[in-house]
C-alpha cells in the first residue's frame, strides 16, 4: 500500500479563492471591509514567520490586516492595553494574539481579554463552551481545518474510530470533540491518547482515523498505523539537516516514509495541515465581519 497525499496546500488555494469571492461581495454590498489584528512579541523566528504568512493570506483575500510587533519585554499590562484598543476598533472583526507568550505574561489573562465576538482564534472559554455544547461560534482554526480536510476528500467519519495522540487546549481537546459531536464530519468514535498513555500502539492501531498532535516528531511510526487507515499529522518540528541552507528541515509528528507504507492517506509536512490553518483563520474572520452587519 502507498498512502494518496491529502495536498493542504491545494485545498487551502480553492478555499481562499472562495473567501476573497465572498470578500469582495461583502465589501460592495455593505461597503465593510474584513479586518484581522495581530499581536506578535518577540522576536522567535517560527512565530514571526507565521504572522508574515498572515499578512500576506489577508492581503491576496481583499481583507484589511494590523499587525503590532511588540519587543519581548513589553508587559503584560501593555498587551492588554492593546487587546483592549482592537475589542473597540470598527475595522478590526478579529483579534489573533500569536503564541507562545513570553513567560512573564499570562496567557489566559491575554486571551480572556479578547471579546468574544472578535475571538477569531476559538481560544476564549465562552467560545469553547459553546463548542461543547454544539452552540454558534468560532472553531479553533487548525481543528476546523483538519475536519474540512476531512471533508473535503470524502472520508467518512460517522460511526468510525478515531484516535487522537495529543490533549493540547489548540488542537488535541478541541479536534476530538469535533469528530464525535453529532454534526457533518463528526459521529466518530473517539479515543484521546497522551504522555500518560501505556502502550500507544496498541491504541494508534485500532484508528480508522488517526490525528497526531504530539509535538515530537517520530511519534507515530508505520508499524504503529492499522493498514489502510486515514492519518493526519498536525505536528511541525525543526530537524538539524545540514544539507539544507538554513541548517534545518520540516517534519511531523509521524514518520512519513514508514506511515505512506500503511496509511491510505496522509497529510505532508510541510504542505499538509499547516496552510488549512491560516485559511480557517481567514474564514473565521469574514464571518466575524458578517456577524457585525447582522448585528450579532
Amino acid at each position: 500500500m502507498h498512502a494518496k497525499l491529502l495536498d493542504g496546500k491545494q485545498l487551502a488555494a480553492e478555499m481562499r479563492a472562495d473567501i476573497a469571492g465572498q470578500v469582495a461581495a461583502l465589501k460592495k454590498q455593505t461597503g465593510i471591509t474584513p479586518g484581522l489584528g495581530v499581536i506578535l512579541i518577540g522576536d522567535d523566528p517560527a512565530s514571526s514567520s507565521y504572522v508574515t504568512a498572515k499578512e500576506k493570506a489577508c492581503a491576496e483575500a481583499g481583507m484589511f490586516s494590523q499587525d503590532v510587533r511588540l519587543p519581548a519585554g513589553t508587559t503584560q499590562e501593555e498587551v492588554l492595553s492593546l487587546v483592549r484598543g482592537m475589542n473597540g476598533d470598527p475595522r478590526i472583526h478579529g483579534i489573533l494574539v500569536q503564541l507562545p507568550l513570553p513567560k512573564h505574561i499570562c496567557e489566559a489573562a491575554v486571551i480572556n481579554a479578547i471579546a468574544p465576538e472578535k475571538d477569531v482564534d476559538g481560544f476564549t472559554p465562552l467560545n469553547v463552551g459553546r463548542m461543547m455544547i454544539g452552540e454558534s461560534c468560532f472553531l479553533p482554526c487548525t481543528p476546523h481545518g483538519v475536519i474540512q480536510m476531512l471533508l473535503k476528500a470524502g472520508v467518512q467519519t460517522s460511526g468510525r474510530h478515531a484516535v487522537v495522540v495529543g490533549r493540547s487546549n489548540i488542537v488535541g481537546k478541541p479536534v476530538a470533540h469535533l469528530l464525535m459531536r453529532k454534526a457533518e464530519g463528526g459521529n466518530a468514535t473517539v479515543t484521546v491518547c497522551h504522555t500518560g498513555t501505556r502502550d500507544l500502539a496498541a491504541f494508534t492501531r485500532q484508528a480508522d482515523i488517526l490525528v497526531v498532535a504530539a509535538g515530537h516528531p517520530g511519534t507515530v511510526t508505520g508499524d504503529m498505523i492499522k493498514p489502510g487507515a486515514v492519518v493526519i499529522d498536525v505536528g511541525v518540528n525543526r530537524v538539524p539537516d545540514s544539507s539544507k541552507r538554513n541548517g534545518f528541515r520540516l517534519v511531523g509528528d509521524v514518520d512519513f516514509d514508514s506511515a505512506k507504507e500503511a496509511a491510505s492517506l496522509l497529510t505532508p509536512v510541510p504542505g499538509g495541515v499547516g496552510p488549512m490553518t491560516i485559511t480557517m483563520l481567514l474564514y473565521n474572520t469574514l464571518d466575524a465581519a458578517r456577524r457585525t452587519c447582522e448585528g450579532g
